[in-house]
C-alpha cells in the first residue's frame, strides 16, 4: 500500500473518531443539560403564580405559555421526553395549576395529569349579614360572578331555594374553589352545610328549650353570635334570652334594633332609635325578630340549643369585650349606671 493511500486511511480514521467523539459529546452534554432542566425549579413570580390549561391544549402549547410567562426557557422537547418518560403525554388535564416556589417540571407535569389544579379558598366570617356575605364574593379572586347583578329573590332562587329569606341561611367556614366556580357555587355549598349542620344540632338540642323549629334556633342564634365573641359567654347570653322568652319578657337587644335600622344605623344607637318600631326592634315587639340578623357560626347555634341555665335576665357590655349578668332589674340598672355611665358606687 503507497504511503498516500495510508495517509487517507488514517486521515478518515481520524475523522470518523472525532465525529463520534463529537456525537458522544454532544449526547453527554444533551443528557446532562436535560438532568440539570429536570431538577431545576420553574420560575414562579407573583405575576405568574399559575398556569391555565385551556381545554384541548397540546404539550406544545403548555411549554409555550410557560415560556411566555418566563416559567421555563428549556426546549420542548426536553418536555416531551420527560412527559414520555412519566407516562403522562396525552394525559394532561385542563385547568389552573399553581407555580410554586421550588415546584420543578416534574412536580407541574404530575399535577397536570392527577388534575391537581390550584384550589382558593373563601371564608364567611361569623357574623356576617347577607349583604356583606355578597359584597366579598363579589371581591374573591378568579371566582365567576354569577350572580352579581341578581337581586337577593333571584340569588335564592337560582340556588335552589326560591321563596327563603337568605340572612342566617349560610354557614361561616372555609371553602375551596377552583377556576370556573361562581359565587352561586359557593352560596350553594354554604346552604347546604348550614341546613345539614342546623338540622343535626336540632335533633340534639336541650328538650326544654322553648323554640319551635330549627328557624327559630337560627334567629336566636344570629343575636347571640352578635352580642358576643366569646365562647364562654354564648351560652349565658342565650340562657338569658331563653328565660326572657319563658317568661314573656321582651329580648331588648341593640344587634337587632341595629339590623332593622338599615342604612340609618351610622355606628351609634340613641334612645330615639329604641322607641321606633320595626320588625327587628325588640324593645317594642315580642317574642323573636322575623329572621336571623347574620350568619351564626355552629358554636352560637350550639349556645342557643344548650343555653346555660340559671336565673339571670339581664347582661351589660363592661366596654371590655365581656359582659356582667344580672338576675333583678335592681342589679341591672346599678350594673348599666357603672359600666355605662361610669357611676360605680
Amino acid at each position: 500500500m503507497s504511503r498516500h493511500k495510508m495517509q487517507g486511511r488514517v486521515f478518515w480514521r481520524g475523522l470518523v473518531v472525532l465525529v463520534l467523539l463529537a456525537i458522544a459529546g454532544g449526547l453527554v452534554y444533551g443528557w446532562m443539560d436535560y438532568q440539570r432542566f429536570v431538577g431545576t425549579p420553574l420560575a414562579a413570580s407573583t405575576e405568574a403564580p399559575s398556569v391555565d390549561v385551556a381545554k384541548g391544549s397540546s404539550l406544545r402549547d403548555v411549554v409555550d405559555q410557560l415560556r411566555q410567562q418566563h416559567a421555563t426557557n428549556s426546549r420542548p422537547l426536553y418536555w416531551r421526553v420527560l412527559a414520555e418518560q412519566l407516562r403522562v403525554a396525552g394525559r394532561l388535564h385542563a385547568g389552573e395549576y399553581a407555580l410554586t416556589a421550588g415546584m420543578t417540571p416534574r412536580d407541574l407535569l404530575l399535577n397536570m395529569a392527577a388534575g391537581r389544579v390550584l384550589q382558593r379558598n373563601f371564608t364567611i366570617v361569623d357574623g356576617w349579614n347577607f349583604r356583606e356575605l355578597r359584597q366579598a364574593l363579589a371581591k374573591a379572586d378568579k371566582l365567576k360572578q354569577e350572580g352579581a347583578s341578581l337581586d337577593d329573590a333571584a340569588v335564592m332562587a337560582k340556588i335552589g331555594v326560591p321563596g327563603e329569606m337568605p340572612e342566617g341561611r349560610f354557614l361561616p367556614e372555609t371553602y375551596a374553589y377552583v377556576k370556573g366556580d361562581s359565587d352561586l357555587d359557593i352560596l350553594r355549598r354554604a346552604h347546604a352545610a348550614m341546613t345539614k349542620m342546623l338540622d343535626a344540632q336540632w335533633s340534639q338540642r336541650d328538650k326544654d328549650v322553648p323554640l319551635a323549629t330549627p328557624y327559630d334556633a337560627l334567629i336566636l342564634a344570629s343575636i347571640v353570635e352578635k352580642e358576643t365573641g366569646r365562647a364562654d359567654e354564648r351560652p349565658r347570653i342565650a340562657g338569658v334570652f331563653i328565660r326572657r322568652l319563658q317568661s314573656h319578657m321582651l329580648l331588648q337587644t341593640d344587634p337587632s334594633v341595629i339590623y332593622g335600622m338599615g342604612d340609618a344605623y351610622t355606628g351609634n344607637i340613641h334612645k330615639s332609635d329604641l322607641t321606633t318600631d320595626t320588625p327587628y326592634n325588640t324593645y317594642t315587639r315580642a317574642g323573636l325578630p322575623p329572621t336571623p340578623i347574620a350568619m351564626p357560626g355552629k358554636p352560637a347555634i350550639e349556645a342557643a340549643l344548650h343555653p346555660a341555665s340559671g336565673t339571670e335576665l339581664y347582661f351589660v357590655a363592661r366596654g371590655d369585650g365581656t359582659h356582667v349578668f344580672s338576675s333583678t332589674l335592681d342589679e341591672h340598672n346599678r350594673n348599666v349606671a357603672c359600666f355605662q355611665l361610669k357611676r360605680c358606687q
